[in-house]
């Protein structure tokens, strides 16, 4: 309960505020019309389609997640949380409110690559949606464990997408694999490999988090 009042006190700010939101969409129609613009008239190979796609996601994820707990400290409200709530339920209520920013995000990205690209035609629906999701929650986990990390540094800015680039890495380069599977139609039965990484990291990345955040949250 106290992790869905975290969620809300988030959602009710970021409302009021929009500042995630704004960053988010005005980076997503900036790379999407650039993306547009360079590629012409050509036509990409799904390949290059499949990886612009996922690269798209990454930086946008980079310019309006790191926020997550860097608002707390701005705010000075990381103390009173500390005193008010356990580590576990911060964590909790941070990564709900990233889960569902990243989904919406992600899904508009689809939406506007499927409407523009022509070269994004899914084939297996099914092995998309699935990907979708496992990599959409695997960035939400690993976007709010590192905002957790450098919200108390120095350089905000610069830090959050040096430390997310290696971390986040496995995940999109697999997700990029399961996008371009997607796109030509491949069967689940030849996508196991990728599908088992990418809920591997997930899991791995979830447990990882609950286990140092409460040292990451106090210190």
């Amino acid at each position: 309960m106290k992790s869905y009042a975290l969620f809300l006190k988030d959602f009710s700010s970021e409302i009021r505020t929009r500042y995630a939101i704004n960053s988010l969409a005005m980076f997503i129609i900036v790379a999407i019309s650039v993306i547009l613009f360079s590629i012409g008239q050509e036509r990409i190979s799904p390949e290059l389609t499949a990886g612009l796609f996922w690269v798209v996601i990454f930086f946008t994820a980079m310019s309006g997640l790191a926020r997550a707990f860097v608002s707390e400290e701005e705010r000075g409200t990381s103390l009173t949380l500390q005193l008010i709530a356990s580590p576990t339920t911060v964590f909790t209520g941070k990564l709900i409110f990233n889960i569902i920013l990243v989904f919406a995000m992600n899904t508009v990205i689809a939406i506007l690559y499927a409407a523009l690209f022509e070269a994004f035609i899914i084939q297996n629906f099914s092995l998309f949606l699935l990907s979708f999701v496992l990599g959409n929650i695997g960035l939400a986990i690993s976007s709010t464990i590192i905002a957790a990390i450098i919200a108390k540094a120095g350089a905000k800015g610069t830090l959050y997408p040096v430390l997310s680039f290696p971390i986040l890495l496995p995940l999109i380069l697999t997700s990029v694999q399961l996008t371009l599977f997607s796109i030509d139609g491949t069967g689940f039965e030849k996508s196991i490999f990728e599908l088992a990484i990418v809920v591997s990291y997930d899991v791995i990345m979830l447990t990882a988090s609950y286990m140092l955040f409460d040292f990451i949250w106090k210190e």
